[in-house]
C-alpha cells in the first residue's frame, strides 16, 4: 500500500515553470510505477507523464513531451514532475498516482493501472 500527496501546484505565468512533488509512504514505493495525470475543467482526465519502479524508463503524453520532465528519488520516497514552457491548455488539476503496470509500455498511461491517488494540486496558467 501507498499513499502519495501531492505539492506545488499555483500560478504561474505563461512560459514559465514549475515543479510538482509527490511525496509517498510506504514499504514498497521502490517497487511502484508513478504516474501523473491531469484534469482540466470540462475535460476527462488525461495521461501526462509516469516513471517506472526503478526510474530507467519515463513515458509522456504527446502533448507534453519536450516540456515536462517526470523523476523520481526512492531513496526520499518522492517522485517530481518538472514543468516547462507552460501553455493555457496546461492548467489542470494535476494527479499523482502509484500503480503496477502490467502488460506493455502502453500500460503506463492509463489510469486504471494505478492504484492509489493523491487529492491534486491546482496549476493555473496566467496569459
Amino acid at each position: 500500500q501507498v499513499h502519495v500527496v501531492e505539492s506545488g501546484g499555483g500560478l504561474v505565468q505563461a512560459g514559465g515553470s514549475l515543479r510538482l512533488s509527490c511525496a509517498a509512504s510506504g514499504r514498497y514505493f521502490n517497487t511502484y510505477a508513478v504516474g501523473w495525470f491531469r484534469q482540466a475543467p470540462g475535460k476527462e482526465r488525461e495521461f501526462v507523464a509516469a516513471i517506472n519502479w526503478s526510474g530507467s524508463s519515463t513515458f509522456y503524453a504527446d502533448s507534453v513531451k519536450g516540456r515536462f520532465t517526470v523523476s523520481r528519488d526512492n531513496a526520499r520516497n518522492a517522485a517530481f514532475l518538472e514543468m516547462n514552457g507552460l501553455k493555457r491548455d496546461d492548467m489542470a488539476v494535476y494527479y499523482c498516482a502509484a500503480g503496477r503496470p502490467k502488460g506493455s509500455s502502453d500500460s503506463y498511461s492509463s489510469s486504471a493501472e494505478f492504484d492509489y491517488w493523491g487529492q491534486g494540486t491546482q496549476v493555473t496558467v496566467s496569459s
